[in-house]
């Protein structure tokens, strides 16, 4: 398994740890984390830069993967779909959303 792939190749391969991580983060008290959030919190703020990885890469990130990062990335995600909400809200009563 010495092949370099983008880390989009690597997500079944993976998803066992992507659970594990997941679960961890629940143990930590965030319930609602779920495998698919760490695996975007992975292609959002650890791999956008670096795209292509061997397996033992992608798995060691995803260990490595610190709650900060994960309640970071959850914290812009929650911030990001509510400005979506109150835009949505703003066209619906004729109104600039209010910043």
């Amino acid at each position: 398994m010495d092949k370099i792939k983008p880390v989009n190749e690597w997500k079944d391969a993976i998803n066992p740890v992507l659970n594990s991580k997941a679960n961890e983060f629940r143990l930590l008290g965030y319930k609602n984390a779920t495998a698919e959030d760490v695996w975007q919190c992975m292609l959002k703020k650890i791999w956008k830069n670096n795209s292509k990885k061997r397996l033992y890469e992608v798995v060691q990130d995803v260990f490595h993967l610190s709650n900060n990062q994960y309640v970071s990335y959850i914290t812009v995600e929650a911030y990001q779909n509510d400005d979506l909400m109150a835009s949505i809200e703003a066209l619906k009563q004729g109104s600039e959303p209010s910043k």
